[in-house]
């Protein structure tokens, strides 16, 4: 299973073609233009479900499946968190539970961006602790900016998945500490020297046990197009 998530910086439909040459199974794409604006001007580009959320027709949280891969939004669905979405994905009789996530809620300023999704593991504990569970998207986070007096900080929110046997795929993979990336995925006002890693995938240790490869897409070919460049995961 190949799953990317990529925040787009709207008008995905336009994009999509960018993504499809790696094959994904499963996008998350942040900043994307509801179902019925998502029109692919290619044939090639034909998804089997979608699930969206937001408020602004042009700037929600879109998660997409081709192939075998369908998605249902789970009845737990909270939407006091907005675009943080708990969904089964199934293939034939093999499901998994992924929290497709983007991480802003301006209504919440205090909260706006990792405290989400802090607030959303407390309202989700019970999902977290079954097996086989994902949590990806654009968190708009690092340990760089911790403010060591809030609990629900990036570490935090880093050490209570850990303490359920859920890790970052991306720093599991090469071996690097979180605010030690050495692979941006945002660089700020698309500046080549403001390079920052707020993009994840986490996954649970039996999910990680398939763990293929991880990939950060280059910024020299992805800055045309978003101030962000995807990231891309492969299991078994």
């Amino acid at each position: 299973m190949k799953l990317i998530t990529w925040n787009a910086n709207m008008a995905f439909r336009k994009k999509a073609h960018l993504l499809m040459r790696y094959k994904p199974d499963i996008l998350i794409i942040p900043e994307c233009e509801n179902p019925e604006r998502l029109k692919f001007p290619s044939t090639e580009i034909i998804p089997t479900d979608i699930i969206w959320y937001g408020n602004n027709i042009n700037k929600g949280l879109a998660v997409i499946s081709f192939g075998n891969y369908r998605l249902k939004l789970m009845d737990e669905h909270n939407d006091s968190f907005r675009t943080i979405l708990p969904i089964t994905v199934s293939e034939g009789e093999k499901e998994f539970t992924l929290f497709g996530i983007w991480a802003n809620n301006p209504a919440d300023k205090p909260n706006q961006y990792i405290g989400q999704v802090w607030k959303a593991l407390q309202c989700y504990e019970g999902l977290l602790n079954k097996a086989s569970v994902m949590l990806a998207g654009d968190f708009n986070s690092n340990t760089i900016w911790d403010k060591p007096r809030r609990e629900g900080n990036h570490s935090t929110v880093v050490e209570k998945l850990a303490a359920k046997g859920i890790q970052s795929t991306y720093h599991h993979y090469f071996n690097l500490s979180q605010s030690k990336e050495e692979h941006p995925t945002f660089l700020l006002y698309r500046h080549k020297d403001k390079p920052y890693h707020l993009d994840y995938c986490f996954a649970s240790a039996d999910l990680m046990e398939g763990l293929v490869s991880v990939e950060v897409g280059n910024w020299e070919e992805w800055n045309t197009y978003s101030d962000h460049c995807p990231l891309i995961i492969e299991f078994r």
